[in-house]
């Protein structure tokens, strides 16, 4: 695939920076899928109904009609902005906007109508360094509001277990009770601690799936690369049944977790190498995106390295190969440099290079890599050869603007039926790089994926999550505050047209 889609895409702001009139092409209608479950308005994509392997076996919804030629219009506007640092965002039952500011430390509601704020809590312990630290996910209980006594909402943020000065992070999860009268939250209760915590590659999801359990993602904590490069990588290493019992979770690096509500470990949990742990997938980078498709299927999205930012069907007990192969397994623009065992030079004599890692730095293939659960992702963000030249000069110290990668940041499953027509049975990826939406269409079984992805909503901007309203036709999306980007010119800038903000873009019509 090349490293650049091209696309009809018109995006027109207003003087000031705010968001004007907007419109997109959409391509690959394709043949339309089965009627996906409606969901709840603040659920995540949990669907039941399952395509046959052959193909499309369902009644159409009214988005997967024929759809050759149509252009979907949208109206969109700035909510808010100078939020800090807003990492994730999620439409409420009570038709607010919830999300957590990360270095505010802050659970705040917003009203879309007009940008009323509400602060929901603020958790002063969580401990915030400059880094990617601090307030991170965010899950509403499927029962929040419904007068069944589980007006539970969800977080996790990084805290510090050394004395001051020194740091040592470590994460939790935590559930809150969310109290209608006072619209705040109060009672926590810790629902798993002393998870991994880094100021680098934290990756942070954390959703309630289909089966009512809670799944949260853990990135590689950045080891191996950058100020970490001395760090091993941990993505391959799996506890001992001695460390699970000890609550040492120090193993859980790149991996995807599964949990009880109470955080105990589910008792169907896959076994990998003899051991039940929280762990369902590991051989992850920094997975910031998951959500669950039709048929209950897994779904995360993850950056890669220098190139190869990944799609993956996540299943249970499966291996996803990093930090032996990034992207697919095809020996292409990637080696594992291993800093932390260089040799005879220790590697904190050494200097970090992205380009060139000195010969005392043993490298591997990614042919070498053998592992019978070893599972490639569905689709690359991009697969580049081996010639390919990563050093662009229009980006000047901050090269990795410029190098194929998207840096998907978050990813959510858009179910057939009652929404856009064409939309249906897709994923929409968030991009930080790139400022824009990424449209994946999938196959009728979700097994693959159909054409190539639809770029859509590009500004200048780092998006960092969205979220839709209850009809799918309206949808929100939050901005980092501050940060590096290409958006839709190439190149590397730091002036956002929105920092900080919700942006929201509303479905007209079609014509």
């Amino acid at each position: 695939m090349s490293p650049i889609i091209s696309r009809n895409l018109t995006v027109v702001l207003a003087q000031v920076g705010l968001l004007a009139t907007a419109s997109w092409s959409l391509t690959g209608c394709g043949q339309a899928g089965p009627l996906d479950e409606k969901l709840e308005s603040h659920a995540q994509a949990i669907v039941t109904e399952e395509a046959d392997e052959a193909g499309v076996t369902e009644d159409l919804g009214d988005d997967d009609e024929a759809c050759s030629g149509e252009e979907p219009t949208f109206t969109s506007r700035e909510i808010v902005r100078d939020l800090s640092f807003p990492m994730r965002i999620v439409w409420g039952p009570d038709g607010y906007l919830w999300l957590t500011e990360r270095t505010a430390k802050r659970v705040v509601r917003v009203r879309p109508e007009d940008g009323l704020q509400k602060t929901a809590i603020t958790i002063p312990e969580a401990f915030q360094s400059g880094g990617q630290d601090g307030l991170l996910a965010l899950a509403l209980h499927p029962d929040l509001l419904k007068h069944r006594g589980k007006d539970y909402v969800y977080v996790s943020f990084t805290y510090n277990v050394a004395a001051d000065p020194a740091v040592d992070r470590r994460t939790k999860i935590r559930r809150y009770t969310y109290n209608r009268a006072t619209e705040t939250l109060g009672s926590p209760v810790d629902v798993i601690t002393g998870l991994p915590g880094s100021d680098d590659h934290n990756s942070a999801r954390l959703l309630f799936g289909p089966d009512g359990k809670l799944y949260y993602t853990i990135g590689d904590q950045g080891n191996n690369q950058f100020a970490r490069m001395c760090n091993p990588n941990r993505a391959q290493e799996l506890p001992t049944a001695a460390e699970v019992a000890a609550h040492d979770w120090s193993k859980y690096v790149g991996k995807i977790l599964r949990l009880n509500v109470d955080g105990s470990i589910p008792k169907d949990n896959p076994k990998i190498d003899g051991v039940r742990s929280h762990i369902y997938s590991y051989g992850h980078r920094n997975a910031q995106g998951l959500t669950f498709g039709r048929g209950d299927k897994l779904y995360a999205n993850e950056h890669g390295p220098k190139s190869d930012d990944e799609l993956n069907l996540i299943q249970a007990g499966k291996n996803y190969g990093w930090p032996y192969v990034a992207g697919y397994k095809d020996d292409q623009a990637y080696t594992y440099d291993n800093w932390s065992a260089s040799s005879p030079t220790p590697c904190n004599e050494l200097s970090w290079s992205d380009f060139a890692p000195p010969p005392s730095v043993p490298r591997q293939l990614e042919s070498a890599f053998s592992h019978p659960d070893f599972k490639e992702p569905l689709l690359t963000f991009y697969t580049v050869p081996n010639d390919y030249v990563f050093f662009d000069w229009a980006c000047g110290f901050s090269q990795y603007i410029c190098w194929p990668t998207i840096a998907p940041s978050s990813l959510h499953y858009y179910p057939a039926g009652h929404g856009i027509r064409g939309w249906g049975h897709s994923l929409l990826m968030t991009s930080l790089k790139k400022g824009a939406v990424y449209q994946v269409k999938l196959s009728p079984n979700g097994k693959s994926v159909e054409g190539e992805p639809t770029v859509l909503f590009q500004t200048t901007n780092r998006y960092r999550d969205l979220a839709m309203s209850p009809d799918r036709k309206t949808f929100y999306i939050i901005t980092d505050t501050t940060g590096n980007t290409s958006g839709p010119t190439g190149g590397v800038t730091t002036v956002l047209d929105n920092p900080g903000a919700i942006l929201e873009f509303k479905y007209t019509t079609s014509h």
